[in-house]
């Protein structure tokens, strides 16, 4: 069994910034599991996925043990890995007589999501996740991670994909100089003179971010692209099969 999943894609960012609109292109969304755990809140955009509503997140494990022995289904959503993980922490820390156990199976519960369930699907997964950010007073600079507590806190969620991308809303002059088949300015934005995009690469203006991809995925014109899910999965198909 391949111990690695070529398709895993953690999408972070602040609120408002088009991570769950990046979800819109997807191909055979009726194919595609999509678990809601924040409240049953409604996609910004008419879709055909399979979604269900998650009220437990133990549910979210069950869905990916289906997933995996499910041929008609070809990838799973998670929106949002930071809403379920503050759902775990609800349902099982807060309420647990035993503190110190309970925060380990926190831990063990989010280590088993992406360590088990997530490498034995071999379908394409996405994660979406809200950033925080924060002054690491040590540095004197802003970093921008997605939060997490318990054991985890120290290495960090994004440690566990291998591709990791910022959702954005940018201003278009930020983006005249980089030009890819990966980034395409429509009428529309042009006359907004802003862009919702994915910042696939790290700059001097955002090194405390924890943005990452392997190397040689995203040329340096490509630090920027359209937030669009599907064309960030192509990519990622196209440059493991050569």
């Amino acid at each position: 069994m391949n111990d690695t999943n070529d398709q895993l894609i953690l999408i972070a960012g602040q609120s408002a910034t088009g991570k769950s609109a990046s979800l819109r292109n997807l191909r055979n969304q009726e194919k595609w599991m999509y678990l809601n755990t924040e409240a049953g809140k409604r996609l910004p955009f008419k879709n055909h996925f399979k979604t269900y509503r998650i009220e437990d997140p133990l549910q979210v494990l069950e869905a990916f043990d289906y997933a995996t022995t499910n041929p008609e289904i070809e990838g799973v959503i998670v929106d949002s890995l930071t809403f379920l993980m503050d759902m775990y922490e609800t349902q099982y820390v807060l309420t647990s007589t035993n503190t110190m156990k309970a925060w380990s199976d926190y831990n063990q519960f989010f280590k088993s999501l992406l360590q088990d369930k997530v490498i034995k699907i071999g379908k394409p997964v996405i994660f979406i996740a809200h950033t925080l950010k924060m002054l690491n007073e040590a540095t004197g600079e802003y970093e921008s991670s997605v939060p997490i507590k318990g054991a985890l806190k120290g290495q960090g969620v994004e440690a566990y994909f291998s591709c990791v991308v910022a959702a954005k809303k940018v201003p278009l002059k930020q983006l005249k100089e980089f030009k890819s088949d990966l980034l395409h300015i429509e009428p529309e934005e042009d006359a907004l003179g802003y862009k919702y995009v994915f910042q696939t690469r790290l700059t001097k203006d955002t090194v405390g971010e924890r943005i990452r991809s392997p190397m040689g995925l995203f040329k340096p014109n490509e630090t920027w692209m359209d937030n669009d899910a599907q064309i960030l999965l192509d990519h990622l198909i196209n440059f493991y099969k050569d």
